[in-house]
């Protein structure tokens, strides 16, 4: 456990709520929250990828009953990223460079906030499937390795090459991310690890910050002042873990 449980808790219920807010599971958020106050990877990965199981469940439920599900779009990038996602959930790697990819790995986020737009729906393309394949095992194989879903790398791409807009995007992005955590945390289980009660509360906690955010990012607030805000705290928490 942190050094000040209390803070650490109060500090996932607002990263929860922020990512909700704006359409994300959050497991990037939540992994660079544990990683700031020292918690284990081998700790951080499956909590992650339980608490994506909650989340993006919840999100892909919402974007699929309003109609911007793709199942064709989704398929080749799914089915390449679930076996590299479990290969990815039985790796080790060393705490310090997990710390480094992580970094790298949430200014992807970042840069989406920044500077992507919806696109026009008349701009839209088609999928090509070998590249969707392609891209669906290199994001699964990080996936596993990092322990989050993958949303943060697909969704952004899939806005860059037109494949989607942005309710499409998020749609497809929480139902990958929800195959994906299910692929990386059966590769932990075979890896050997059990979950205990510290992983509970954290799942509990931010499970309430996720369902207040989403609440109040669809009715209450504007989602551009959230993005900016989740930015910003994103790129702080990268270069700590890149120049720690």
């Amino acid at each position: 456990m942190p050094l000040d449980p209390i803070f650490f808790f109060l500090l996932l219920f607002m990263v929860a709520f922020l990512y909700a807010s704006v359409g994300h599971g959050g497991a990037s958020g939540y992994l660079a929250l544990m990683a700031l106050f020292s918690i284990s990877p081998d700790v951080m990965k499956p909590t992650a990828l339980l608490l994506n199981l909650f989340v993006s469940s919840t999100a892909f439920i919402q974007f699929y009953r309003g109609g911007h599900f793709r199942l064709k779009t989704f398929l080749p990038f799914a089915l390449a990223s679930i076996p590299m996602s479990f290969i990815g959930g039985t790796m080790a790697i060393d705490g310090l460079w997990y710390k480094k990819i992580l970094g790298l790995l949430l200014l992807i986020p970042v840069v989406r906030f920044f500077f992507f737009k919806n696109a026009d729906p008349k701009e839209l393309k088609e999928t090509k499937v070998g590249l969707s394949v392609i891209i669906g095992a290199v994001i699964g194989l990080l996936s596993g390795m990092i322990g989050i879903g993958g949303g943060i790398i697909l969704s952004p791409v899939l806005l860059l090459l037109k494949w989607a807009d942005q309710k499409q995007a998020a749609a497809l992005s929480a139902a990958f991310i929800f195959v994906n955590s299910v692929a990386g945390l059966c590769g932990q289980l075979i890896k050997g690890f059990t979950f205990n009660t510290d992983m509970l509360s954290y799942v509990l906690v931010a499970f309430t910050g996720g369902l207040c955010g989403a609440y109040f990012g669809a009715l209450k607030f504007r989602q551009t002042v959230l993005k900016n805000v989740l930015a910003v705290v994103l790129a702080l928490a990268a270069y700590k873990l890149i120049y720690a």
